[in-house]
């Protein structure tokens, strides 16, 4: 079990506040929350991309998340993952605000905004790390793109008619060759997300692992894999098509990142770097579970 501590964010640390962008409500709640932070003397932050909120400064690069302490979203678990990207690895805490559907990574409600802040800013929310997944695209074996993932990595067949053929590494040995839909290489924490929707199993986040499941296989042999996470899995296209035809859509956390040829890798390991979420502390993973996505309940 990784330890959670409680941390208390530094008064002189910025907050910085990431809402929803298409909604008047995230907005709304978004001024609201930072003119409650300024009345008690806390420098606020709007992030990037995002339009200003009054009274607070605009976060316009990286370094700018080096002076932050604590970071709000407002919104769904899009909204968590875009902050999380933001972030880029560094290591101030997010605390998940739900206005969306679902929100398995924004636990806390939107009529408890204020009383999670403050319990957040006085070191009573526990601060739990979760393993990311450091991701490599090489074409021709050099990197063309290196990116952080918290839920999931997929490759997809996209607008395709056709399955796709994707070969499987690990540690540089054949585990199989797939042919699919797609494949999906999950964290614990996107374990939960489209990896349970397509079969794979619920690892809990404290499970140091890497699961990878198809998309619709072709064959009925091909089951998920779960896989130490202290391993390094390497996958490739696999066609009798023009290399250089665009095969496969290659998605980070649910944003397309390139279209992917037959001279394409992808690496993916465990990441040296994890992210921090705060979280209630009368909330376990198994409620959430529960509460999110009726596990157990029976029809």
């Amino acid at each position: 079990m990784k330890i959670k501590k409680k941390v208390e964010i530094p008064k002189l640390a910025g907050i910085a506040i990431v809402y929803r962008p298409d909604t008047i409500a995230a907005l709304s709640l978004a001024k609201a929350l930072s003119a409650w932070l300024r009345q008690r003397g806390h420098k606020v932050f709007t992030a990037p991309e995002q339009k200003l909120i009054a009274g607070t400064s605009l976060m316009r690069k990286k370094s700018d998340f080096s002076k932050i302490g604590l970071v709000v979203v407002l919104g769904g678990d899009g909204t968590y993952l875009r902050a999380v990207r933001l972030l880029d690895g560094l290591s101030s805490p997010i605390l998940g605000v739900n206005l969306g559907s679902l929100g398995f990574l924004t636990t806390t409600r939107a009529d408890e905004l204020f009383t999670a802040v403050e319990q957040a800013l006085n070191g009573k929310m526990d601060l739990c790390p979760r393993a990311m997944l450091d991701v490599q695209l090489l074409h021709r074996g050099k990197e063309k793109a290196r990116l952080l993932a918290l839920n999931d990595v997929v490759v997809e067949r996209g607008s395709l008619s056709q399955l796709i053929n994707i070969s499987i590494h690990e540690s540089k040995y054949l585990v199989s060759e797939l042919k699919a839909d797609g494949i999906i290489i999950a964290s614990p924490t996107g374990s939960t997300a489209y990896n349970v929707s397509a079969g794979g199993p619920i690892l809990h986040p404290d499970v140091q692992a890497i699961v990878v499941a198809p998309i619709s296989p072709h064959s009925l042999s091909s089951r998920p894999l779960i896989f130490p996470d202290n391993k390094e899995l390497s996958f490739r296209l696999v066609s009798k098509l023009h290399p250089k035809q665009k095969t496969a859509h290659f998605v980070v956390d649910g944003v397309k990142v390139a279209d992917l040829t037959g001279e394409d890798e992808i690496i993916i390991k465990r990441s040296s770097k994890d992210h921090y979420m705060l979280k209630d502390p009368r909330l376990n993973y198994f409620h959430v579970l529960r509460e999110k996505l009726k596990f157990g309940d029976r029809p």
